[in-house]
């Protein structure tokens, strides 16, 4: 898989395996730690089918992770991208961005109708990510962080669901 200029030769994106399952649970244990089951879109993420994710290694070593998820807005079916972790040493490098590219990149791909997360606006806008002002998270979430990339559905409302 390409990934951007921020990475050196040693680094790669590249499709999670079943075999990366405990190293991706680490690093994002370690990225989040144990409050991050408390939040919102970890609950959403626990009831919906995982349907991609992407690893950052550093040789055989998993440095970083994201995922998608399964999951409807409204009558619309999406993808719920998160969590993305990145180990503490390799923070900084653009590895986050080429994971969420990563992610972008394959929703595209798929044909998907666009891709929802909670993050930060400033961040995520480079991307084509922007405020979703109709679309309700269940559960305590910072609406100003709930953010929609259009793909094949320019805008989406209602509520959020998992697919199973």
């Amino acid at each position: 898989m390409t990934h951007s200029a921020a990475l050196d030769s040693t680094v790669r994106i590249d499709a999670e395996t079943a075999a990366d399952a405990a190293a991706v649970e680490a690093v994002v244990l370690a990225a989040f730690g144990p409050g991050r089951f408390a939040k919102t879109a970890e609950r959403l993420r626990e009831q919906a089918v995982s349907v991609a994710g992407f690893v950052a290694r550093e040789g055989d070593r998993v440095i970083g992770s994201v995922r998608l998820w399964s999951i409807r807005v409204g009558d619309t079916e999406a993808l719920f991208l998160g969590p993305i972790a990145v180990e503490a040493g390799s923070r900084r490098a653009g590895l986050g961005a080429d994971l969420v590219a990563a992610c972008v990149d394959h929703a595209r791909a798929s044909g998907a109708s666009g891709v929802l997360l909670v993050g930060d606006t400033p961040y995520f806008s480079r991307f084509g990510f922007g405020l979703t002002p109709e679309v309700d998270l269940p559960g305590p979430v910072d609406r100003r962080r709930l953010l929609w990339l259009p793909l094949a559905t320019g805008s989406v409302c209602g509520p959020v669901r998992p697919i199973r």
